[in-house]
């Protein structure tokens, strides 16, 4: 059954047509991936989906009541609330009486009498809108999603922002879900849950992601935005490449039958004087139809044509590591790690958010010095350093100016080259050179980082999250790129299909500050371990103060990549009952907790009440973490 319907639909900004005369199904239980090259159009027709943006032509009709979710590409910053707060605010006017609620709870015990008045009061109106079960879906997904519920938003990793922007998403059970690169900031565990998650998910999907082995799992439908038009594909994505090159193949020969004919026809127009009395008039309209049609023809878009130099040979060895600490406060990122980089090794760097992959990657090109430890650099290194927040690029001004500081002409691979014609390789067409770099979508400020990098010798690559944004075809680009390379790789990147085809050792973040190093990709290291890394609060920890500050395991927990003992299936066999019990209680004081004859009682007693509540809270988050373990650990039948 149809949930969304899209007919004729156009849209355009200035003279670029993202949308053309569009048509768009959507049915109730689809997982559909939305793909095409960056800047094609795809959020906007998200956006248009949604209701956010209206379409300049065509109709878009909604089923009545459908319930609609949206995660933007870019999460928010700016937000001063805690991550309870922008989570409950899914739920709309409820949710800020919710919010209300859970401050005014946490501060209970160290109230006046006007604040249990209050709370009191909030109790009441809670009661009225039939807001707890409301209120238990905000703490499911806050456990589920191990997200710090009174934590300020600001203070979260990227990676947990968008944890919250996705528990913001699901927590009004939507009909229809539409994630703009959900995977972006995430690390592996956590993509991993998300796509248990969405398998299980019952509503409709409406996704874009660069992540391969995200779209493998997931999609039942691949939809194409190209230029304008879309094109469905049933079935997966292999399918969707296996059917979309035999379609380019059969294009390409009837284009050049067609070409061959019109040369036909353009041939006899030429002809002489005699020729032309006797010609054909019908045969003349036929070679002005196909002239027309050849102009409007929509050739296969370009390929991305990137390209680095490696400059001169550094030293044999690269980067020579010994017994290197680090930390911040009492938190270790790295305990004692040594290690050897030699000249054209290829190192993936693997770990949880927050874990200090970023401060490693400093660590082992110089940017910082280690505590403990000695870091020495090879000789004649040229680093090329792609930072994941884009630092290096100058907002405020152009496209051009980015890359060549207002010269018409770079210098790439020691000739000098007109910027216009380098920028074309990297899919900016002369249009957009003259734009600012913040009118740009992300993927086209990955590639304008890619450009700028490009123009300078490296035989050192320093890449930390390059992928997040890029299409899937600009991607395979990349990789084709890093595989011809000869120099140094440095990698951290979240994307398991980008780090198996590109490295050839993995160092990964095993908690407490140890490092391990092994052999191979994501998959090897996968082989090795048994196990995938937890979603942990550890990607939710605080920035560094003076202070120090607490943190839990980044690591994979040791006692997980061995089979459940008896003691341990006995216990996730009760863990179910527990969770209810422990619900039930919940349950039974929240109800007692919105009667106003507990406000008459003495001071001890509401504030007993209030901090039973929030103990209750915590042990369910416990208890759903350690079945969530435990779970994962159960042999599975396929």
């Amino acid at each position: 059954m149809s949930i969304v319907t899209l007919t004729d639909v156009s849209h355009a900004y200035g003279h670029h047509p993202l949308l053309n005369r569009v048509n768009l199904q959507i049915a109730t239980g689809e997982r559909i991936s939305l793909v095409g090259r960056n800047g094609a159009g795809k959020s906007t027709l998200f956006r248009i989906i949604n209701g956010g943006v209206h379409p300049d032509d065509g109709e878009v009709w909604r089923r009545d009541t459908l319930r609609i979710s949206y995660l933007e590409q870019d999460v928010p910053r700016e937000i001063d609330d805690s991550v309870y707060d922008v989570v409950a605010a899914g739920i709309g006017d409820l949710g800020s009486l919710l919010s209300e609620f859970h401050a005014a709870s946490r501060d209970a015990d160290r109230s006046d009498s006007a604040a249990l008045r209050r709370l009191s009061e909030l109790q009441h109106r809670i009661d009225v809108a039939d807001g707890w079960n409301t209120d238990q879906r905000v703490s499911t997904a806050l456990s589920r999603l191990s997200l710090p519920a009174d934590q300020h938003f600001a203070e979260c990793s990227g990676g947990v922002r968008r944890r919250v922007m996705l528990a913001q998403a699901l927590v009004s059970d939507p009909d229809l879900l539409l994630l703009d690169e959900p995977t972006n900031h995430m690390d592996i565990a956590a993509v991993t849950w998300l796509e248990d998650f969405l398998l299980a998910y019952h509503g409709a999907l409406l996704f874009i992601t660069h992540d391969r082995t995200l779209l493998n799992r997931l999609a039942t439908r691949i939809v194409e935005l190209d230029r304008g038009t879309l094109s469905s594909f049933s079935g997966g994505f292999l399918e969707y490449r296996r059917r979309k090159d035999a379609l380019l193949e059969a294009k390409s020969r009837a284009q050049a039958k067609f070409d061959k004919k019109l040369a036909e026809h353009e041939a006899w127009i030429r002809q002489g004087i005699q020729a032309r009395r006797t010609r054909n008039q019908g045969r003349v309209k036929t070679l002005h139809a196909m002239r027309r049609a050849r102009s409007e023809r929509m050739a296969q878009q370009g390929r991305a044509r990137i390209g680095v130099d490696a400059g001169e040979l550094s030293g044999k060895l690269a980067v020579d590591v010994h017994n290197v600490s680090f930390r911040y406060g009492d938190r270790w990122i790295v305990r004692n790690f040594s290690t050897r980089i030699l000249r054209g090794d290829r190192v993936g760097i693997i770990g949880p958010n927050g874990s200090g992959k970023s401060t490693l990657l400093k660590l082992l090109v110089g940017e910082m010095p280690p505590e403990e430890g000695k870091i020495s650099l090879g000789t004649r290194l040229q680093l090329a350093y792609f930072d994941q927040q884009r630092e290096r690029l100058q907002l405020d001004k152009s496209v051009r100016d980015n890359v060549s500081d207002g010269s018409d002409y770079v210098r790439v691979r020691g000739r000098s080259r007109h910027v216009i014609g380098y920028l074309k390789q990297f899919l900016f067409p002369p249009e957009r050179i003259d734009s600012p770099v913040n009118s740009l979508s992300g993927g086209e400020r990955n590639r304008l980082l890619l450009a700028k990098l490009f123009t300078h010798p490296a035989n050192m690559m320093v890449l930390d999250e390059p992928t997040n944004d890029l299409d899937v075809e600009t991607l395979e680009l990349l990789e084709e790129l890093l595989l011809d390379y000869e120099g140094t790789l440095l990698l951290v990147s979240h994307d398991r299909t980008f780090i198996d085809n590109t490295v050839t050792s993995v160092l990964v973040f095993e908690g407490d500050g140890k490092v391990g190093e092994y052999v191979g990709g994501y998959d090897d290291w996968i082989r090795r371990s048994g196990s995938v890394m937890q979603v942990k609060n550890a990607s939710a920890a605080k920035k560094p103060t003076k202070e120090g500050h607490r943190h839990r395991r980044a690591g994979p927990d040791p006692a997980q990549k061995r089979k459940l003992s008896y003691k341990e299936t006995r216990e996730l066999e009760a863990l179910p009952g527990q969770i209810e019990a422990l619900e039930q209680e919940q349950q039974q004081l929240t109800q007692r907790a919105g009667q106003h004859q507990l406000y008459k009682q003495d001071k001890d007693t509401i504030a007993l009440t209030v901090s039973r509540l929030r103990e209750i809270h915590e042990e369910l988050e416990r208890a759903y973490a350690r079945w969530e373990q435990l779970d994962a650990r159960m042999p599975r039948k396929y």
